[in-house]
């Protein structure tokens, strides 16, 4: 009869030792309103936690909350905000400049809002009667307030190239 102490117990977090993989801890799988720390959200946007700090200084819509020794914990909002930020940074090539114009012309809710969970807004919203989009109250130059916004924030890059390349 076998014991306990004699039989091979084998776990399965345990590296193989001819496989040569090292331990990986697991990740748990958290709630979808649980705060997140810094390097969760770092890894999450695969941005250095330094890039996170920076943009809480840019950006002051971005407002994590800060415990004991000064840990950062980011609200699912702050998440939400922090991902479209980096969305239109490295993917749409703006500027942080032309961020910051874009959230102050629209504002948080509503660049949050256009998202929905990383969908373009014509694809997730309900598909609406031409009736419906023709009756929207143009501005007075014939745009929407989302169009004079966009354009006021792309006006707001090319100056700032241009001013670099004069050298103002």
């Amino acid at each position: 009869m076998s014991t306990i102490q004699d039989q091979k117990v084998d776990f399965v977090d345990k590296p193989s030792e001819e496989s040569g993989q090292e331990r990986k801890p697991r990740k748990v799988k958290k709630s979808a309103s649980a705060f997140r720390t810094i390097s969760e959200v770092a890894d999450d946007l695969a941005v250095q936690q330094h890039v996170l700090r920076f943009w809480e200084t840019k950006f002051s819509q971005v407002k994590p909350l800060k415990r004991g020794g000064g840990r950062r914990y980011y609200r699912p909002e702050d998440v939400a905000l922090l991902k479209k930020i980096h969305h239109l940074l490295y993917t749409e090539g703006y500027t942080i400049k032309g961020v910051q114009k874009l959230l102050k012309g629209q504002g948080k809710t509503q660049i949050l809002a256009d998202d929905l969970g990383g969908k373009p807004a014509n694809e997730s919203a309900p598909v609406k009667s031409e009736n419906a989009v023709l009756s929207q109250k143009p501005l007075q130059e014939g745009l929407t307030s989302k169009q004079r916004s966009i354009l006021e924030a792309m006006l707001g890059d090319l100056k700032e190239l241009r001013d670099m390349i004069t050298g103002e």
